[in-house]
């Protein structure tokens, strides 16, 4: 079986395991309110309404990431870049999630 079939097309998201995949994002904390902004540099840029004070704003992007993709919140960990605007998410999911909904058509 050839293992570049189990990989996603979008540059942002690969597959990390068996059963979990990493997603890159950027994030732009402060926001007027959560939305996706397309990709930027590689990753799934998002904006968050939550401040990027006391942990609100990771929190705020694992709820939203996992809304966004039809999963659990435990599902979805931050994996690195905790202070920073990027970071990896790690996904704990044996099926591939569906990456265009966090790249909706038209951004």
């Amino acid at each position: 079986m050839n293992r570049e079939n189990h990989t996603p097309n979008h540059q942002f998201a690969r597959k990390s395991s068996r059963c979990g995949w990493m997603l890159d994002v950027w994030v732009q904390p402060g926001a007027k309110k959560s939305s996706l902004a397309g990709e930027y540099q590689g990753c799934v840029k998002i904006r968050l309404s939550a401040p990027a004070v006391d942990n609100k704003a990771n929190k705020a992007l694992v709820a939203f990431v996992a809304d966004t993709l039809g999963l659990r919140k435990k599902q979805v960990r931050m994996a690195s870049g905790q202070t920073n605007r990027k970071k990896v998410l790690s996904i704990d999911s044996v099926a591939e999630p569906d990456w265009k909904r966090l790249v909706p058509t038209g951004l």
